[in-house]
């Protein structure tokens, strides 16, 4: 297990609202310091099957070099509970995901950590077409 933040003191860096605001606020308010997360020992990706949107978080040390990218997507319940689980790259490939043009940043001066917050959403391309993603590996292609 591991902690998605580094500490509570993180702050919003030139944080102004946009317009997936509502997205950003969801995830940080389940994701607040001391919550955790373990990729390996997670069934419940492999449970989630429409999530809305997913959160990928890009950790580096500030004006320093790239530590860790994480993806958590949306496990949205009928009940009005929404958890978050964390996925892997690949999901989001297969999934086929795109990234949006919105992101928030987040800074821990304790730390020296800088949080870059991204949210990916399906794409609405026609699955049918080959490889209308080019970001999807070629690897990945059955021909």
């Amino acid at each position: 297990m591991s902690a998605i933040f580094c500490c509570s003191s993180m702050r919003p860096y030139k944080g102004k609202a946009i317009s997936h605001e509502a997205k950003f606020t969801n995830f940080m308010a389940w994701a607040a310091f001391p919550r955790e997360s373990d990729l390996n020992s997670s069934d419940d990706a492999a449970t989630i099957t429409h999530p809305p949107y997913v959160v990928q978080i890009v950790k580096q040390v500030n004006f320093g070099p790239l530590e860790s990218k994480r993806y958590f997507a949306l496990n949205a319940s009928g009940s009005g509970d929404e958890a978050f689980v964390e996925v892997l790259e690949k999901w989001l490939i297969d999934a086929n995901f795109q990234k949006l043009n919105t992101f928030k940043n987040f800074k821990c001066d304790s730390h020296n950590k800088f949080f870059e917050l991204n949210i990916y959403q399906k794409d609405p391309t026609n699955a049918h077409h080959w490889r209308a993603n080019i970001a999807r590996p070629a690897a990945e292609i059955d021909l």
